[in-house]
C-alpha cells in the first residue's frame, strides 16, 4: 500500500485509493454512488474570507453528473463588493482534489471548494482563490521552486465558568487535561479537519486563558503541515468553517479574532514557508540557511510594512500588534524569537546528534537528516485575513526578494541576534533603528499604496483589486484608535464584539 494512503485520515483518500490530488470527476461519481451519498454542497470564499454554501441534492446519476461538469451561477455582486449588480454572474466550478464528507450532516453528502469564472469561462481575475492561484505559478516560472506553507490557527474558546481546576491567568500554555477545559473539542475539531483532508502537524492549549463576567476564555492552536501554497489556503478555510461549525454544537464562541481584551494574549495566525525543488526542500545547506531562504526572508523585510494590508485588515489586529505580548512591532528576522517578525525555529540544523537514541538506549544511532524540516515563520498575520490574498502576497514578496540583487545585504541589516529581545529598554538603540509595522488600517493602506508594485508585478495583483483594498482599509478611519480607545474598556469591548466572527 502506499505510504501515503496507509492511515491516512482523510475518507474519501481511504475509500479510493488515491491521493487527493489525482481525484477525479468519475472517482467523486463512485464514491457518490458507492456511499449513497443525496447531497453536494459546493464552497467557495466571498469578500470576507468566509466559506460559502449551496446545496445540490442529486435527482440522478445524470444530475448528479451535471452538477460535477457544468458546475453553477451565483450572484458575484452579492459575494465582491466591487462587482456591479449589471454584470455580476459568475461560475462556481468544483474542485475535485478538494472534496471532503461532510462531518456534520445527517443525510449522507459530499462538499467541495469551488473556482470562480467569469462569463467567458476564464477564472475570474478578482477572486483571492485565482490571486494565489497566480501569484504560485509566476513564482514557480520566476524561480524554479514550488512555495509550501502551513497555518497556526490560534483561537478562543468561551464558556461558562467551571470553578474546577483552574489555571493561573496566562498560564495556559501546553497545559493538559482537566486544567485544560477544552482538551476534547480541540481533538475533535481535529479529528473532523483530517477528515476532510487537512494535514494537521498537532493541536495544543496556548497561554492566553482568563475569566471575566462568569465566563471562561481558553486559548488553543491547531496547527498544520507544510504543503503546496494553494493546498494549505484550501484546508485553512475549511478548518476554520469545521470549528467554528463544532462549536455551535458544542454550545461554546469559538473566535479567531486576534484580540479579545487587553492586557491578555491575542491570537495569531502565523504562516511557516518554505521552498522545495523536484520536491528536495532549498531552505538548508551545510548547516546554514541558504542564499534563498535568506533573500525570500529578506523580501518579507522589503514588504515588511505593506503585508498587514492582507494579514491583519482589521481594526481589531492592530491592537495585538504591540510590544510586551510575544507579537511583533519590528521589522527584523531571527532564530527562535518570538518578538522578531519573522523567526527561524529550532529545524534539526547543526545538531549532528541522535537525540531519540539518547533519550531511548534501546535505539540504535542514525545518521538520519532532518534538515528538510526547517521553515521560517511569519508572525504578524492573523485569522482576520482573507487566507488567499494573505497568501498571496506572501508568496509575491517571497518572490520579490528573491529577485532583488540587494536581498542578501537587506538580510544581514535586518538581523538581530539569538536570544535579543527587541523591546527591551536596554535594546533601545536597535529598535529605533529597526523599521516598525503600521499601527492602523489607515497607515497599512498607505503602505500599500507604496509597495504596490511588489503585488502587482507579473500580473499577480490587478491594479483593480490593490486599489479596492486601500479604499476597504482606509474606510476604517482607525489612524488614531489606540489613542481614542485609550483603557476605556467598554468602547474597547464593543470593537471586539462588533468583530468577534471576523474572517
Amino acid at each position: 500500500m502506499d505510504v501515503n494512503i496507509q492511515m491516512n485520515p482523510n475518507l474519501l483518500v481511504q475509500y479510493l485509493q488515491k491521493p487527493a490530488a489525482e481525484f477525479t470527476r468519475q472517482d467523486i461519481i463512485r464514491y457518490c454512488e458507492e456511499n449513497e451519498i443525496e447531497f453536494i454542497n459546493f464552497h467557495y470564499c466571498g469578500w470576507d474570507g468566509k466559506l460559502k454554501t449551496l446545496n445540490f441534492v442529486i435527482h440522478s446519476a445524470a444530475h448528479l453528473e451535471n452538477i460535477l461538469s457544468a458546475g453553477e451561477r451565483v450572484d458575484g455582486s452579492s459575494l465582491f463588493p466591487f462587482i456591479e449588480a449589471g454584470k455580476s454572474d459568475l461560475y462556481v466550478v468544483p474542485k475535485y482534489r478538494t472534496a471532503f464528507r461532510n462531518p456534520f450532516a445527517e443525510i449522507p453528502t459530499l462538499d467541495i471548494l469551488c473556482s470562480f469564472y467569469n462569463r467567458d469561462g476564464e477564472p475570474f481575475e478578482s477572486s483571492p482563490e485565482y490571486i494565489l492561484r497566480k501569484a504560485h505559478r509566476v513564482f514557480k516560472e520566476t524561480t524554479g521552486m514550488t512555495m509550501e506553507t502551513m497555518g497556526e490557527l490560534e483561537y478562543y474558546v468561551i464558556a461558562d465558568d467551571e470553578e474546577v481546576y483552574k489555571v493561573p491567568d496566562q498560564k495556559g500554555y501546553h497545559e493538559s487535561a482537566p486544567f485544560n477545559k477544552f482538551t476534547d473539542f480541540r481533538i475533535e475539531a481535529m479529528r473532523l479537519i483530517a477528515q476532510a483532508g487537512g494535514l494537521i502537524k498537532y493541536g495544543h492549549s496556548e497561554v492566553g486563558n482568563f475569566t471575566l463576567d462568569g465566563k471562561i476564555y481558553e486559548q488553543n492552536e491547531i496547527e498544520f503541515l507544510p504543503t503546496n501554497i494553494e493546498d494549505a489556503a484550501d484546508q485553512l478555510v475549511v478548518a476554520k468553517w469545521i470549528m467554528r461549525q463544532l462549536a455551535y454544537q458544542y454550545g461554546v464562541t469559538l473566535t479567531f479574532a486576534p484580540k479579545i481584551t487587553v492586557g491578555k494574549a491575542g491570537s495569531g495566525m502565523h504562516v511557516h514557508c518554505k521552498f522545495t525543488k523536484d520536491g528536495k526542500s532549498m531552505m538548508v545547506n551545510n548547516g546554514e540557511l541558504t542564499e534563498e531562504c535568506r533573500k525570500a526572508i529578506a523580501g518579507f523585510m522589503m514588504a515588511g510594512t505593506s503585508l498587514p494590508a492582507f494579514g491583519n485588515p482589521n481594526p481589531l489586529s492592530f491592537l495585538r500588534l504591540v510590544p510586551h505580548q510575544e507579537a511583533p512591532t519590528s521589522l527584523c528576522w531571527s532564530f527562535s524569537n518570538r518578538s522578531a517578525l519573522v523567526r527561524v525555529p529550532l529545524g534539526w540544523i547543526n545538531n549532528g546528534k541522535d537525540m531519540v537514541a539518547d533519550c531511548n538506549p534501546l535505539e540504535k544511532q542514525s545518521n538520519k537528516d532532518f534538515s528538510d524540516k526547517q521553515t521560517f515563520e511569519w508572525r504578524a498575520s492573523d485569522g482576520c485575513a482573507d487566507m488567499y490574498l494573505l497568501m498571496a502576497a506572501l508568496c509575491a514578496a517571497a518572490r520579490y526578494g528573491l529577485e532583488c540583487p540587494d536581498a542578501l545585504k537587506v538580510a544581514e541589516k535586518t538581523y538581530v541576534g539569538l536570544g535579543v529581545n527587541i523591546h527591551d529598554s536596554s535594546n533601545k538603540e536597535l529598535q529605533e533603528s529597526l523599521e516598525q509595522l503600521p499601527d492602523s488600517c489607515v497607515k497599512a493602506a498607505e503602505e500599500l499604496a507604496k509597495d504596490r508594485e511588489i503585488y502587482t508585478a507579473k500580473g499577480v495583483f490587478s491594479d483593480n483589486i490593490v486599489d479596492y483594498l486601500i479604499k476597504y482599509l482606509k474606510n476604517f478611519n482607525d489612524a488614531n484608535l489606540r489613542e481614542e480607545l485609550g483603557s476605556d474598556n467598554e468602547k474597547i469591548m464593543k470593537l471586539v464584539n462588533d468583530n468577534i466572527h471576523v474572517g
